[in-house]
């Protein structure tokens, strides 16, 4: 099993809360945003994990090393912003081994407790992959998972603003090797904008376990007072 964690946002919306310092790196409940993620694909056996990064990736590199957890770490430092899919493409595409083996992708931005376990298991070898559907109390300010019975992908519904529950975009992702085939050849684009809308087979794993994004200054806070 493969995996890479996007490090590289500028997390603007943090301000200056992430002015010296990655969102990899801050502190949730002792312990490192970065190392709640570690602890999950440690426990998969995952062996090593590519971060790509970008903004501090000096600091990052500094404080992780090339060991952490028991993973080895290896760094697929960007040469210019590449956007979220453009940052896959070239972590994938020059640190992964290339093994055939399924990908876990993860925004460095997300605690979830879902049950990777599970998703591996739910992956089908056929497909082009899984996208963690989290459930949400409100999911207004979110893109909503449409999907059949079957837990196959539809369609991504745009925010549209309505206070109720559902199964939004988790942000982890395990894609079979063939997903690569939906990149664009340009190097900076979009996962969520310029990948998936094209991509023809992908499954919804969903998960009401607890989940947060900690993007935002309110939600950095209730993570650093309520996850565990």
């Amino acid at each position: 099993m493969n995996a890479i964690i996007l490090c590289g946002g500028l997390s603007t919306r943090l301000g200056e809360i992430t002015k010296d310092i990655p969102k990899s790196l801050l502190d949730i409940r002792g312990k490192a945003m970065l190392d709640w993620q570690l602890e999950k694909l440690n426990d998969l056996g995952v062996k090593e994990v590519v971060l790509a990064a970008g903004h501090l990736a000096e600091v990052l590199q500094q404080e992780v090393g090339n060991e952490r957890g028991g993973l080895k770490i290896i760094y697929a430092i960007e040469p210019q912003r590449l956007g979220t899919g453009g940052a896959i493409k070239f972590a994938w595409d020059n640190y992964v081994p290339d093994n055939g083996e399924p990908t876990f992708v993860l925004n460095g931005d997300i605690l979830a407790s879902a049950d990777f376990a599970g998703m591996t298991k739910f992956l089908r070898p056929e497909s082009d992959g899984i996208i963690l559907g989290a459930m949400v109390d409100d999911a207004s300010t979110y893109g909503v998972l449409d999907f059949d019975e079957n837990y196959h992908l539809k369609r991504f519904k745009e925010k549209e603003g309505i206070v109720e529950p559902g199964y939004i975009n988790g942000g982890i992702y395990l894609f079979n090797d063939k997903f690569r085939n939906y990149f664009p050849d340009s190097e900076v684009f979009s996962i969520e904008y310029d990948v998936f809308p094209n991509v023809k087979d992908l499954d919804v794993y969903k998960s009401d376990r607890p989940w947060i994004d900690i993007g935002k200054p309110d939600r950095l806070q209730w993570a650093r007072n309520n996850w565990q």
